[in-house]
């Protein structure tokens, strides 16, 4: 999937790609022109990475008329809201690190949101200069990559120029986020990879109005014609009560090949029996957390709200 290219004109005004949103404001690029943008009404389903229609109502200032059709979502969601996070992506990173220590439910949620959204997901483990606690990291890492996520082992402090030849040759040609939790170093790589990152968030952060909170927001950064990369503020939890149940058990990569062998047509994969799914976790074939969690999005899809 090619990145974010900016199409042509649209014949009755102007078109931009969003690469940055602060409540409902908004900030598109307009061919390397930066124009603060709002929605019309009360709206907010504009997300990062949306190209969009405008209507210039000064010479800096316009009015978001339409979207145009989103290759892929992603976005996270609680009982009561949900929160866009990035529009027509193609690649995720989820950067994790030998310290502090990561979380198992963020990642796999991670995994389970990209699936869903039909976006190819990687995984980065940073300070592998840490020693003592590599092997740790990557025995731990071992859950997902032998479900066939690639994983790709840099130091931004100790071995940035690795750290930029690793990663750059998977952006190119790509429309990518980084997301990851805190204290990760996630924003030492992104500066590593868009070396006028700092300058672009104080412009942002200047044309949004948001003061010194240049952390809380999603922007897009371009690394050239084709390609862009989307730095996501650091997060701990990442709902997914949006998704289906039809939609979580295919988003489990390793249930594909016993989805269909289960004795009920309408099996939930959780106490029904003659489970093929139920089968394979009792063989070991199945990761029995990837399993609970599996159980838990379950059960959060059922207590939606809104």
């Amino acid at each position: 999937m090619s990145g974010a290219t900016l199409p042509a004109p649209a014949a009755t005004g102007l078109t931009g790609i969003i690469i940055a949103a602060h409540g409902r404001h908004y900030l598109a690029d307009v061919g390397g022109r930066k124009l603060q943008c709002v929605t019309r009404g009360k709206k907010t389903n504009i997300a990062v990475g949306d190209v969009v229609n405008l209507k210039m109502t000064s010479e800096d200032q316009a009015v978001i008329e339409s979207i145009t059709e989103r290759k892929t979502l992603l976005y996270r969601s609680d009982q009561y809201k949900s929160k866009l996070l990035a529009a027509n992506l193609s690649r995720l990173f989820i950067v994790v690190a030998t310290e502090p220590g990561f979380a198992d439910d963020l990642i796999s949620r991670s995994l389970v949101a990209a699936e869903a959204a039909g976006i190819e997901a990687h995984l980065i483990l940073n300070k592998t200069d840490v020693a003592d606690l590599l092997p740790k990291a990557r025995e731990r890492l071992l859950a997902y990559t032998s479900l066939g996520y690639p994983l790709h082992e840099v130091s931004a402090r100790a071995n940035p120029e690795h750290a930029v030849a690793t990663l750059m040759p998977l952006l190119e040609g790509e429309s990518s986020i980084f997301i990851g939790q805190s204290g990760m170093g996630k924003s030492s790589l992104i500066n590593l990879l868009v070396p006028d990152a700092d300058i672009a968030v104080r412009e942002i952060s200047a044309a949004l109005d948001t003061g010194k909170h240049t952390t809380t927001f999603t922007r897009l950064y371009s690394l050239g014609e084709h390609a862009s990369i989307i730095d996501s503020p650091g997060f701990q939890e990442f709902g997914l009560y949006h998704l289906s149940e039809g939609m979580l058990e295919r988003a489990f990569v390793e249930f594909g090949p016993y989805l269909g062998g289960c004795k009920f047509y309408n099996c939930r994969h959780l106490i029904e029996p003659q489970c093929a799914i139920l089968t394979a976790v009792a063989e070991g074939k199945i990761a029995k957390f990837r399993h609970t969690l599996y159980g838990q999005l379950l059960h959060e899809s059922a207590q939606t709200l809104y």
